[in-house]
């Protein structure tokens, strides 16, 4: 069995091929930590893998919430909303009210806030009711979704100094006020998907160390068992390349020897809370299995879930080459651009070729535009069949990214702002 080779078998782990002597090629690499207290490396080997379980998972849609204001003083649109709707009206489309803050009262000037606040999304008005707990004031039902990372994540409720809430639109325009809310806060959900296993899995040192502590009960046994790794995606080449945002990070419960290889050993893990992966996700990343894409479109049957995550590939395999000088005339086949995420993809292929990346969400776009990613402005972007993006790429709201839509208008303004040249075609 070899433990790497390539340029240099000490150097940095991305500079290595992994490879092994097996039938079965390893697919991944964990690099991160084992053992750690208060912080964690990030760039340690910890174990190559022929396969792993529990990382690319699909998930029922998150479910709607349901909140309660209680003793709510309405105002603004929210006011409105209650005074013109009747109330069969309430839970429907009508009582659709968008996005919310939920923030503390503000500070004494000079002071920083004790509480920066939730923000609700997607929120429609459900019912209202005389508040039984404050006269003259109202409890409002409403259903959304708070606006979290991961859907396993904690929502702290601020100390008890704040006795009152302020309700705030997306433009900080007031909704009002309420003295509790019920449903937003919560503690960190259970694991969706409770273990990772490793199968095939050839453990670097540290991990070893922790498997050798399987077991032990103490807090050190404990703490040595604890790992937090990044997903590194092992090409046919043994080069490998970052599966942004898949980590694997838990406990080590238990190794056994592997059917895929001698010397090989499946690693259970039992999760921290954390989303998995959707499995459609391995579809994309075969694309760059033997290096990058050589045809463009290939995302272009993709939903907008894993268009997003064929960005993210495409920024993980960057090429580095220097940027085109300006003046430079790219051509984007604007054929499947239906979505936000579809623009992102066909603008990195016009600029950087199948498989391209230039942004994969409006700050990554802005810092490309910056220079570094392949185009240097000023330059010229012929975009073909820019109809296409005009009908879909409309106002409202986009209830997949919960907050306004990206329209086309307004891409159309940023890339002018950024001496970006633009024909529609």
């Amino acid at each position: 069995m070899t433990t790497s080779a390539g340029l240099d078998a000490g150097g940095p782990p991305e500079l290595r091929r992994w490879t092994w002597e097996h039938p079965v090629s390893p697919r991944w690499l964990l690099l991160g930590d084992a053992g750690f207290e208060d912080s964690y490396e990030i760039d340690i080997p910890l174990a190559l893998c022929a396969e792993i379980e529990g990382v690319f998972v699909d998930l029922p849609p998150r479910p709607r919430e349901r909140f309660t204001l209680v003793g709510c003083a309405p105002a603004g649109a929210l006011a409105d909303l209650l005074d013109r709707l009747p109330a069969e009206a309430l839970g429907t489309e009508r009582a659709w009210l968008g996005n919310l803050s939920v923030t503390a009262p503000p500070p004494p000037p000079g002071t920083p806030p004790s509480w920066w606040g939730e923000d609700l999304a997607d929120v429609v008005v459900l019912a209202q009711r005389p508040s039984a707990t404050m006269p003259e004031t109202v409890d409002i039902d409403l259903d959304g979704f708070v606006h979290v990372y991961d859907r396993t994540d904690a929502v702290e409720r601020p100390s008890d100094d704040v006795t009152e809430f302020v309700l705030l639109d997306p433009d900080d325009a007031p909704y009002g006020t309420c003295r509790d809310v019920i449903g937003v806060f919560r503690e960190q959900a259970a694991p969706p998907v409770p273990q990772v296993r490793l199968l095939g899995c050839r453990p670097e040192p540290l991990l070893l160390n922790a498997l050798g502590a399987v077991g032990q009960s103490t807090k050190g046994g404990l703490r040595r068992r604890r790992i937090r790794a990044e997903v590194y995606m092992v090409a046919a080449d043994g080069s490998i390349s970052p599966v942004i945002a898949a980590v694997v990070s838990g406990t080590v419960q238990a190794g056994e020897p592997s059917r895929l290889g001698p010397g090989l050993l499946d690693v259970t893990i039992d999760s921290d809370p954390q989303e998995p992966m959707p499995t459609g996700v391995l579809g994309v990343l075969r694309h760059w299995w033997t290096g990058r894409p050589v045809e463009k479109n290939l995302w272009a049957g993709y939903d907008r879930e894993l268009r997003q995550r064929w960005a993210g590939a495409a920024l993980a395999h960057q090429s580095g080459a220097p940027d085109q000088p300006a003046g430079s005339t790219y051509e984007l086949d604007g054929r499947f651009v239906t979505d936000v995420e579809g623009f992102y993809c066909a603008i990195g292929e016009a600029i950087n070729g199948p498989g391209g990346y230039f942004g994969w969400n409006l700050d990554a776009l802005e810092d490309c535009l910056a220079g570094g990613f392949g185009a240097r402005t000023p330059f010229r972007l012929v975009w073909h069949n820019s109809a296409i993006a005009r009908e879909h790429l409309v106002a409202g709201y986009d209830r997949h990214l919960l907050r306004p839509a990206t329209t086309l208008d307004y891409l159309l303004g940023m890339l002018a702002e950024h001496q970006v040249e633009i024909e529609l075609r």
